[in-house]
């Protein structure tokens, strides 16, 4: 098959993981940013140095995403079902980054995938979607609330309430330490994803010739997404950082939300099950902030977060059926 579409479609997908590293950057910044534990700049240099070291762990991950949710067929059909999804993804990504919401690339991707498949009347694997996608996924932002609320009753049981408050520099370098986790596990989990994708991109077009994951797919991957992070996503940042918690999160229940969310994202690498990273350290932060002043959590905040959430898969789905019908009638 000639390499123009199939470059385009790989573009796409260089273009998704770049989106992607806006909502990566407020995952692991916010907190340590909204804290003065680290400069702006200094916290973004690090989430995309770290994004890019934890791409290389996710070989594992990316072939068991890119099987997973649809069968395409080979050829031109399949390019443009891909495309389609992409697409749909990258608008999603940049439609909340510009209202400031945290949202799923993951989520978004997977509906993308899924409405372009049932507009082209191809194989949804239905099954492999609940088992090893939408199971992970739901459980994830539950278990890093348990968790976060857990680790801070835990905390403060053992260092006292105002103890725990102060900032020190013990505190801050914990804060660093939780950030550049969760960067790490951004790279590991999310990019992945994007070289999933990319594998299915070459199997559909005849030009994956072994089981395992190029060097190259490993390296546009990383370095797209830590771009991405590194341009940051301040919108999301500030949602995360400060009207989640209002003013913020105090250092403890920074370290201790970002702690539980590189744990569950390690976890799930570990077991090749994808987990959205916005979606679980969105919950742990939640979490924390139960054990302090209640009058703190923003739910009106929340409430409008949870919607997005909600409407992300019906919303890639619809998009990426209609984006695919047009680009089979041309």
């Amino acid at each position: 098959m000639d390499w123009l579409p199939v470059a385009l479609v790989i573009g796409l997908a260089l273009i998704f993981a770049f989106t992607n590293g806006f909502q990566d950057a407020s995952n692991s910044i916010a907190i340590v940013v909204a804290t003065g534990s680290l400069s702006p700049r200094l916290a973004v240099t690090m989430a995309a140095t770290l994004g890019l070291g934890g791409a290389f762990l996710g070989e594992g991950l990316a072939r068991r995403f890119g099987l997973a949710i649809i069968d395409p067929p080979a050829g031109g059909l399949g390019l443009r079902i891909i495309g389609a999804a992409l697409v749909a993804a990258i608008v999603w990504d940049l439609v909340t980054w510009w209202f400031g919401m945290p949202a799923s690339s993951t989520q978004a991707l997977i509906g993308g995938l899924t409405g372009a498949s049932l507009a082209a009347g191809t194989t949804v694997l239905w099954s492999g979607i609940w088992r090893d996608v939408a199971l992970p996924m739901l459980l994830s932002p539950v278990a890093g609330l348990v968790l976060a609320y857990l680790g801070m009753r835990v905390l403060i049981r053992v260092a006292g309430d105002l103890a725990r408050r102060r900032v020190g520099p013990d505190m801050r370098r914990a804060q660093v330490a939780a950030a550049g986790a969760v960067a790490l596990g951004n790279g590991l989990q999310d990019a992945a994803k994007t070289m999933g994708v990319i594998l299915l991109v070459l199997t559909v077009s005849g030009h994956q010739l072994g089981p395992g994951v190029p060097w190259e797919v490993m390296v546009g991957a990383a370095v797209a997404m830590a771009l991405g992070t590194y341009a940051g996503g301040w919108r999301i940042v500030r949602t995360l950082g400060r009207r989640i918690i209002s003013p913020a999160p105090d250092p403890a229940q920074g370290t201790v939300a970002q702690s539980a969310t590189a744990g569950i994202q390690y976890l799930a690498g570990a077991l090749y099950a994808p987990v959205s990273s916005t979606h679980t350290v969105t919950a742990a932060i939640v979490g924390a902030g139960l054990t302090g002043r209640r009058s703190a959590i923003r739910w009106d905040v929340i409430t409008q977060v949870v919607a997005v959430w909600l409407v992300n898969f019906p919303a890639t789905v619809a998009l990426s059926a209609l984006l695919c019908t047009v680009a089979l009638a041309l």
